[in-house]
């Protein structure tokens, strides 16, 4: 009877059944690896992100003669950027403006000469010099003049000697335009002007620094997702290899070899598709690559990105952002500018509303009064004079009374407008804070996740080299582990867009470079 039983037992169809029971007892009756794993303590999260990693163990770059760093952007493009070059010119404008203004003071000399004969008849022989000058207190003009009119026929009242009479006097106004004129107007304008332009001018800068960040990181992400991918082929690909011999040797199914080629694979398609992602992210960052010539420059094919500094931001600075955002934002600092603007516009406007007098008086000689044999009473003198009063008032002051109303209104808008940007501004700050503090808490729980996978990652290697898994729940794992890490990576990517955004709507830009 027990031959019996032994032989039943150890029959050769039955043999492989009672092998794997026996082989299951064993594994219940000896300790569980990795039943209970010890969780790692919570970090921040904000650890520096390694440019090559392996699955299982972090190894630092030993290169970094090929990084390209976020300060090596920002120094290119404030240098050579040619939309940054652009802005540049937003300040000289404003100044030319300033320039054309100041041309409404410029002395100004003017002549005419005509003379008429006819028949053997001079007729008339006028010659007429004026030299203005413009003086900035209350609209006065100074004027000095020479008039030589002679012939048959001049008008007796413009009629001169043979030598001209030469004059000097001013012209004051004394109703409308005492003041402010709309010579000072133009030019306190162009003057208040020349800040919004300065705001306009900081503004595409940081516009432009902003775009180059994001870029920069959607650079980053991409180079960290394809070395992730080619390292998960590399591992993928040993694998194979190594379960492809033991299927030879008759020490493995050869199924397993099949499942690990199809991996290898599988990973090799999204590597060949995150190369041609990488290259263009490539290309999209060298927009921003200008050499000093004004040359589109490339981003070399073995450059590689600096890890993200990932610093957090404090409290401290974020006051410090919002108080810069709500006080020196160039959005705030432009619209500050219209308003003052606005206002030499309206008391301008508010100046025209007078009666419109303006008194003139020059004092006459003879045009020869630098010759002492001249008459006394032909010199520069109280009793040789031009007076002169223009009076002009609309009745009604319809377009006057209407351009001030518009201008009020402007005013208004433009407050207005000032106060609803404030808050907006602030806002976004805020929000976009709340957001990195988000990516902060993420980071550290995907730090969590990634060193949790990794010991399930071992225990699985572990297991299957004792015969209690599969190559499917390995690369399963594995799988698992890449996935997490491109997560890790997207979010890092993410917090530094982020951080460039919340400098951005503070005003100002997240590097540390020379503010042009």
């Amino acid at each position: 009877m027990l031959s019996n039983i032994f032989n039943t037992l150890f029959q050769p169809k039955r043999s492989s059944i009672w092998l794997l029971l026996l082989l299951l007892l064993f594994s219940l009756t000896r300790p569980a690896l990795a039943q209970n794993p010890t969780l790692p303590a919570r970090r921040s999260g904000l650890e520096k992100a390694p440019l090559q990693t392996t699955q299982l163990a972090i190894v630092r770059p030993g290169d970094t003669a090929k990084v390209f760093s976020l300060q090596n952007l920002a120094d290119l493009v404030f240098a050579n950027h040619p939309i940054v070059k652009q802005a540049a010119l937003l300040s000289d404008e404003a100044r030319s403006q300033v320039l054309q203004a100041r041309g409404g003071f410029d002395p100004k000399i003017g002549s005419d000469f005509h003379r008429k004969q006819f028949g053997g008849t001079d007729y008339y022989n006028n010659w007429g010099n004026e030299l203005k000058i413009p003086l900035w207190p209350g609209g006065i003009d100074l004027k000095a003049s020479y008039d030589r009119n002679v012939g048959t026929y001049v008008n007796p009242e413009s009629r001169t000697s043979g030598n001209g009479l030469a004059g000097i006097g001013l012209s004051v106004p004394i109703g409308a335009g005492l003041l402010i004129d709309a010579r000072r107007s133009t030019l306190r304008q162009a003057r208040v002007m020349q800040t919004a332009a300065e705001a306009d001018r900081v503004k595409q800068i940081n516009e432009v620094w902003l775009q180059a960040a994001k870029d920069y990181w959607t650079w980053y992400y991409t180079f960290q997702q394809a070395a992730l991918i080619q390292e998960g082929v590399a591992l993928a690909d040993r694998r194979f290899q190594g379960t492809a011999r033991r299927a030879q040797i008759g020490d493995q199914a050869p199924i397993d070899s099949v499942e690990a080629q199809i991996t290898v694979q599988d990973r090799q398609v999204q590597a060949e598709q995150l190369r041609v992602e990488l290259q263009n992210a490539r290309l999209v960052l060298s927009n921003h690559l200008w050499t000093k010539d004004g040359q589109p420059a490339e981003l070399p094919a073995y450059a590689a990105p600096q890890a993200p500094l990932l610093d957090s931001v404090s409290r401290a600075e974020l006051a410090r952002l919002a108080d810069l955002a709500a006080t020196q934002h160039p959005t705030l600092r432009k619209l500050e500018a219209k308003i003052s603007q606005l206002g030499i516009e309206e008391r301008y406007r508010r100046e025209m509303l007078k009666p419109k007098l303006n008194v003139s008086g020059v004092l006459l000689s003879q045009g020869n009064f630098y010759q002492p044999e001249v008459p006394a009473y032909y010199n520069f003198g109280r009793d040789n004079y031009k007076v002169g009063v223009d009076f002009a008032f609309p009745l009604f002051l319809r377009a006057e009374r209407g351009k001030l109303q518009y201008t009020r209104i402007q005013v208004k808008e433009t407050t207005l407008e000032r106060q609803q940007s404030q808050r907006s501004i602030v806002t976004q700050v805020n929000t976009v804070y709340n957001t990195l503090q988000a990516y902060e808490r993420q980071l550290a729980l995907q730090a969590q996740t990634i060193a949790n996978q990794r010991l399930l990652l071992q225990a699985e290697l572990q297991k299957f080299e004792l015969g209690e898994s599969t190559i499917f729940l390995i690369n399963a794992r594995e799988t698992k582990l890449i996935d997490l890490r491109i997560k890790q990576e997207s979010l890092r990517s993410g917090y530094e867009k982020s951080r460039a955004e919340l400098y951005y709507y503070a005003g100002t830009r997240s590097v540390e470079v020379a503010q042009k």
